[in-house]
């Protein structure tokens, strides 16, 4: 039975709010061998945030380098600030069979999805049951100011349009129900066939077996 198998670029988008940094998080807890995608950004730490871990803290200047060097496996501008991905360690997660797990925005969704690596892409979208609830969800996290959470929510309709560019659409309005959802999404793309290097090898040993049959 053929094992190897090539990792898969697992993308999670949602409007802030709609849980998709809560069921990535769970997604890990699953399979620890799932890797986050520690993203580059220009915005100062928050409290408690250590750098290399939620995210690698860098000067505006520098991120824009490594765009221009196509470091970035994608990069956005949001909120003010910018967010990318590092391309090297996500190349070499998939390479040796390691899933990467993205928590992004449409337009880094975008961008992995139509890259050179696009091919081996899970990109899903988490919407919230209702308006009402996700301002709710932004107001109890207690994270942003109010300033923030006006701009949020005022842009969460932009991301929300964007639902019908990715692979699967979930409604989060149980958290429980969802991660399970999750879960059986990726063991199934896991065995997608562009997924399974080995199996045209295997199938030429099929052929050879057969034909030594006949």
């Amino acid at each position: 039975m053929i094992q190897t198998r090539r990792g898969l670029l697992i993308i999670l988008s949602s409007p802030s709010g709609a849980g998709k940094s809560t069921l990535a998080r769970r997604l890990r807890d699953w399979d620890p061998d799932i890797e986050f995608s520690v993203s580059a950004t220009t915005r100062a730490p928050r409290p408690g945030e250590q750098d290399g871990r939620e995210y690698h803290f860098i000067d505006e200047a520098s991120f824009k380098a490594n765009v221009s060097e196509g470091g970035m496996l994608e990069h956005a501008h949001v909120f003010g600030n910018f967010y990318g991905s590092p391309l090297e360690p996500v190349r070499n997660a998939i390479d040796g069979g390691r899933d990467v797990l993205f928590d992004i925005d449409w337009q880094g969704a975008q961008q992995i999805t139509n890259s050179a690596l696009g091919a081996h892409t899970l990109s899903i979208f988490l919407l919230p049951p209702s308006i009402a609830e996700l301002r709710s969800r932004l107001e109890k996290r207690a994270q942003d100011d109010a300033d923030t959470i006006a701009r949020r929510m005022a842009k969460s309709w932009d991301e929300i349009s964007h639902w019908g560019a990715y692979d699967f659409v979930l409604v989060n309005d149980d958290l429980d129900a969802t991660e399970a959802q999750l879960k059986t999404i990726v063991t199934a793309t896991r065995l997608r066939r562009s997924q399974q290097p080995g199996l045209t090898e295997h199938v030429r040993r099929l052929q050879s077996e057969f034909e030594e049959l006949t």
